[in-house]
């Protein structure tokens, strides 16, 4: 198997998706942040010092998932369609699921901004809560589903 962001000198480049048919396309990513349950309790109060931590965090994963090309040097900028970005506190971890997901009909897969819209949520929710806990972690960063393309479907079995 060949990585496709090399050409044969083993130089990066990025891929020629100019040939490819548009698609349908979506891919879906989880993660989490895992922290104590008393900063926990500053999410489910209200009561954190900068605001409403899921709601600005639900934003930045938005934001994120439309400057991933921006971000990731060999990302093609693609014109995507839909992205929600769903954040749920979880006493039992405790800490907050992150999970996006983006559509799109183009030339190549929203799995990279879909990972981006879950990294840039996680990010906010530490950065809102760092003055409670600074020991904080950002967990389990995965694709979860893609589908489209000459691929085609994707399921984590995890």
């Amino acid at each position: 198997m060949s990585l496709s962001h090399f050409d044969a000198e083993g130089q990066a480049h990025m891929v020629d998706v100019s040939a490819k048919p548009l698609t349908a396309r979506i891919a879906t990513a989880r993660g989490a942040v895992v922290m104590r349950a008393e900063t926990l309790d500053y999410v489910l109060q209200g009561t954190a010092k900068k605001g409403d931590v899921l709601g600005i965090a639900r934003i930045a994963g938005i934001q994120a998932a439309k400057k991933t090309a921006d971000l990731i040097p060999l990302c093609h900028p693609l014109p995507i369609t839909k992205v929600t970005v769903d954040l749920t506190p979880d006493p039992d971890l405790p800490g907050v699921r992150v999970s996006a997901t983006v559509k799109t009909t183009g030339q190549t897969g929203v799995e990279m901004e879909a990972l981006t819209a879950v990294s840039g949520a996680c990010l906010t929710v530490y950065d809102m809560l760092k003055a409670v806990e600074k020991s904080m972690r950002i967990e389990g960063i995965e694709v979860v589903l893609k589908d489209g393309g000459k691929s085609g479907r994707y399921e984590a079995t995890r």
